[in-house]
């Protein structure tokens, strides 16, 4: 019996890819076309040449505001750092931010603060630790 069971597996399993193989060699029914699939290449061709027509626009060279560029006078507090020379507001943060790192003035665990010396105290109105964005506005008063 064990042997019948075997082989009529074998032969269901053989007769399994020929059922497969009908379908897939079946035709299939054609689909029916659209007008609108014609029209739609027609369409793309005449749009082509307006394109190509128009000139392509470049890229202005973006500008400095002025106001940025301005020089400005430090203070005597803050020309102790920055020197005495006008300079743009954008130089003065450079600078600045050059003489807090030259003198590890960033703290430690919290990098957006900075702990004051005994010159950065007359800038900062006599705070001993400033945070980074507070920074500027304080600077500002400094410069006119």
């Amino acid at each position: 019996m064990a042997a019948a069971k075997k082989s009529a597996k074998k032969a269901a399993k053989k007769a399994a890819p020929k059922k497969a193989a009908a379908k897939k060699a079946a035709p299939k029914k054609a689909a029916p076309k659209k007008a609108a699939a014609k029209k739609a290449p027609a369409a793309k061709k005449a749009a082509a040449p307006k394109k190509a027509a128009k000139p392509a626009k470049k890229a202005a060279k973006r500008t400095p505001n002025a106001a940025f560029m301005k020089p400005l006078t430090p203070s005597a507090d803050l020309a102790a750092i920055v020197g005495d020379k006008g300079l743009p507001r954008t130089e003065v943060v450079k600078k600045l931010w050059a003489y807090i790192k030259k003198n590890g003035l960033q703290d430690a665990k919290n990098r957006r603060q900075i702990n004051a010396d005994d010159k950065l105290k007359k800038v900062f109105g006599g705070k001993s630790s400033v945070s980074m964005f507070d920074m500027t506005k304080l600077v500002s008063k400094h410069l006119s």
